[in-house]
């Protein structure tokens, strides 16, 4: 897991504000833009957003697409998707984003 630190410095938008974006749905780099601000003025953050954006679970280095994938294959609670990913049997924090991305379905 990435420790706390300021992504967009020009809107001095975090991390953690990303994440919580990606939480509330956001999946694209305009996404994020529109839920932020990151990304809006220089756009030098852009290629860290596209990181964040494509990670759910760092403890088990899992990315948006596995995840995805196991909701599109019928992983319909956290626990299945950890069953099949790994994503939220460690720390826990990627809880919330995967249970987004299962309501979601994206």
């Amino acid at each position: 897991m990435a420790q706390n630190k300021v992504i967009c410095h020009c809107k001095n938008v975090d991390y953690i504000a990303i994440r919580q974006a990606m939480c509330n749905g956001a999946r694209t780099v305009a996404e994020i833009q529109e839920m932020t601000g990151a990304g809006t003025a220089c756009g030098g953050c852009i290629p860290e957003i596209e990181k964040i954006l494509a990670s759910v679970c760092g403890c088990h280095n899992v990315s948006l697409e596995d995840v995805v994938t196991a909701v599109k294959n019928g992983a319909d609670t956290v626990e299945k998707v950890a069953e099949v990913t790994k994503a939220g049997s460690a720390c826990g924090r990627c809880q919330k984003l995967v249970a987004n991305v299962i309501e979601l379905g994206r």
